[in-house]
């Protein structure tokens, strides 16, 4: 199972972020989140990260421009859109940054999968290659990071696996909750961030540790 802890934000506390073993820790750019990083400092932390250790640019409605920038200049092999981009954007990312992975999160509601069944459909037509999809829940006046849990159900019955990216389920999953999550989704990886703060941006070490020994099926003792 792919793990990421998403929301570092310091030096110190990605270093013992990855002494936890996840794949891949998030940072994220947007400057509303109590999480965001100023990219001089990702710029830091990526260097510091084991090869182990993918380091993920989160974006929400940037200038595409700045999303090339920041993952040229920090040297991210990976941009996270996770805000109001249309396809025509990504394929616009896709054209200035072609050797970038494109993860598009997605926020699901009740209403259930249809706007993003036609959302890959128009990236198809753009030709833009998805490296996968972050499902979050959809919480209004938020792009993430409200602890509130996605539908899961909904998601287990609708999501196409076979013909869609590799599925990140996100949104609301903590150490206590995360295996079930998967048992009743079957995600490819799964990403956390408020489920494991101890306070909004403040990562909790225990928790991180447990949270990936869940979800690799392992005890954290």
């Amino acid at each position: 199972m792919w793990v990421k802890i998403c929301g570092i934000k310091d030096l110190e506390t990605a270093a013992a972020v990855a002494e936890r073993r996840p794949d891949a820790i998030g940072l994220n750019f947007y400057p509303k989140s109590p999480r965001c990083v100023a990219p001089e400092t990702a710029a830091e932390i990526v260097t510091l990260l084991p090869p182990t250790v993918e380091a993920v640019g989160v974006f929400v409605n940037h200038e595409i421009e700045t999303v090339a920038a920041i993952c040229r200049d920090c040297r991210l092999g990976t941009a996270q859109m996770h805000g109001d981009e249309t396809p025509q954007q990504l394929a616009e990312l896709r054209l200035t940054s072609p050797e970038l992975k494109i993860v598009r999160g997605h926020r699901m509601g009740g209403e259930g999968i249809e706007p993003l069944e036609t959302y890959l459909t128009t990236c198809q037509q753009q030709g833009v290659e998805l490296t996968a999809c972050l499902i979050d829940a959809r919480v209004e006046g938020t792009y993430g990071g409200s602890g509130q849990v996605a539908p899961w159900s909904l998601l287990a019955e609708q999501y196409q696996r076979r013909s869609w990216p590799p599925l990140i389920l996100a949104g609301g999953l903590n150490p206590a909750n995360v295996a079930g999550a998967i048992e009743a989704v079957a995600p490819w990886g799964v990403d956390v961030a408020s489920g494991v703060e101890s306070s909004p941006g403040q990562k909790d070490l225990q928790a991180v540790e447990w949270f990936i020994a869940s979800a690799r099926g392992r005890s954290s003792a």
